[in-house]
């Protein structure tokens, strides 16, 4: 592990950084939101839900045009100080809103931010990166941004302890880490050189869609499959808070997941550079059922907490594969655009399953929700069988 680590470029450590620190800063927000939705505002699930789809959407509908972008510059940094710095920006106006509105706005600014960052970093990893560790650079980046995932509902269960579940006074806090994490990236990542003849050119033409191969296409579409098996993790929030865990502990259940999706990520990434790609997939699709089925049958929440830590396994076993996958199969100067239009992809289908989750909820209880998102896991996964069944290596 140390020789690998050694040749992994200084600037995906500091991108990882940069992730987990943002992350510590938003999931001390997130980890409490559907709870202060709910309890203190008055929303529905199926107001999460949409609340959650929407902004989780427009983060990657608005990565397309930010990814784009960056292949006509031949820069990505700017862009990425940009998306992280509004993201910081909009940390306040949770902490201030008196209504259902003002959390939407700032959700949806908040992951506008999010969008405009997140096709240009992942570009730049690429980037920076040689494809021969590909798997575990990504991995890494991912691996560091979830343990800000799991310290940010840590901070705030102690604060929310401390302070006698006062959710605004925690969202305060929240400010602090990602201002840090702007500055991380503006003043200690130094990009590698433009394209070097110095012409822009516009990467969202016929010819060059044309130039994102079937093996592109594919790993698209499997993205998107697994968006809508894989809805907003706010309902695990609202899961746990069913099974009877005081409301201050819940964001405990999004630590523990994110422990194990911070612990997986690397190793599996590291692995995926080794033996191809698709198997580990594959496995991580069949977690992710297993995870839902059991979250569909919980009753007491020693289970729902077994559900949630094969959901955070399915993460660490499938989200840095996927970018790595979309790296492998794009041509280096549309890279942008190849993590754009995947993540444009994904998001219409993530917004459709996080309505779909909120309805089902509403309508029918918590176990539908989580059977119909087995349900599209297990179609997934029959694709990806009988694909690898005609291909001798994953990719």
């Amino acid at each position: 592990m140390a020789r690998v680590r050694a040749r992994i470029p200084a600037g995906i450590w500091i991108l990882g950084f940069v992730s987990l620190l943002m992350d510590v800063s938003s999931e001390m927000i997130h980890a409490l939101l559907p709870m202060f939705m709910v309890t203190t505002l008055g929303a529905s699930a199926l107001m999460v839900g949409l609340i959650e789809g929407l902004a989780e959407a427009t983060a990657l509908i608005v990565k397309v045009f930010s990814g784009a972008l960056s292949d006509w510059l031949g820069r990505r940094k700017g862009l990425a100080v940009l998306g992280y710095g509004l993201g910081a920006a909009t940390k306040p106006l949770f902490a201030m809103a008196p209504g259902i509105g003002l959390v939407l706005t700032a959700r949806l600014l908040d992951r506008v931010g999010k969008g405009i960052r997140g096709a240009p970093r992942d570009a730049l990893i690429a980037d920076l990166t040689p494809p021969e560790i590909r798997g575990a650079a990504f991995g890494l980046r991912q691996s560091l941004d979830t343990v800000g995932a799991f310290l940010g509902p840590l901070l705030a269960v102690g604060l929310m302890l401390a302070w006698h579940d006062d959710f605004r006074a925690v969202f305060w806090v929240a400010v602090l880490p990602g201002a840090v994490a702007v500055g991380l990236l503006a003043l200690g990542l130094r990009e590698p050189p433009g394209r070097g003849d110095g012409h822009r050119r516009n990467p969202i033409t016929r010819a060059n869609l044309r130039r994102l191969g079937a093996a592109y296409w594919w790993v698209v579409a499997i993205g998107a499959v697994f968006a809508l098996a894989r809805f907003s993790e706010a309902f695990l929030v609202l899961r746990a808070q069913q099974s009877g865990i005081a409301m201050a502990l819940v964001p405990l259940v999004m630590v523990a997941m994110n422990v194990v999706y911070s612990t997986s990520a690397y190793p599996v990434g590291r692995l995926s550079d080794r033996i191809g790609r698709r198997g580990l997939l594959t496995l991580g699709l069949a977690v992710l059922v297993v995870a839902d089925l059991i979250l569909a049958a919980a009753t007491h929440w020693a289970m729902v907490l077994g559900g949630v830590l094969l959901w955070g396994a399915h993460l660490g076993m499938t989200q840095g594969l996927l970018s790595a996958m979309v790296a492998d199969t794009a041509p280096a100067d549309l890279r942008g655009t190849a993590f754009g239009m995947f993540n444009l992809v994904s998001g219409v289908a993530l917004l459709g399953a996080s309505a779909l989750a909120g309805w089902l909820w509403d309508r029918f209880g918590a176990p539908a929700t989580f059977v119909t998102g087995a349900a599209f896991g297990a179609l997934t996964l029959v694709g990806l069988l009988i694909r690898s069944g005609q291909s001798p290596r994953g990719t």
